[in-house]
């Protein structure tokens, strides 16, 4: 996270098919998903490490993302 600027945390519930996750956005869109062990722990974690972070269920994720993933399956990226 120290080399990528304007990143954000989006914080997914655990769901009946998948666990807890902590999705990390920058600013360009570029984003990286990873289980965690709780809620807590991943708004522990961005805290730690000055991260914003959202619940994903009451934000859902940033238009960024969407475009990024666009650009990416064009080929722009």
């Amino acid at each position: 996270m120290t080399t990528k600027q304007g990143v954000e945390g989006f914080v997914e519930p655990r769901t009946a098919v998948n666990d807890v996750t902590l999705l990390l956005v920058a600013h360009d869109g570029e984003w990286t998903r990873r289980r965690v062990p709780s809620v807590k722990w991943a708004h522990d974690f961005a805290n730690r490490h000055q991260v914003p972070s959202y619940d994903a269920a009451v934000v859902g994720v940033p238009q960024r993302m969407r475009d990024y993933n666009r650009r990416k399956k064009a080929g722009g990226i």
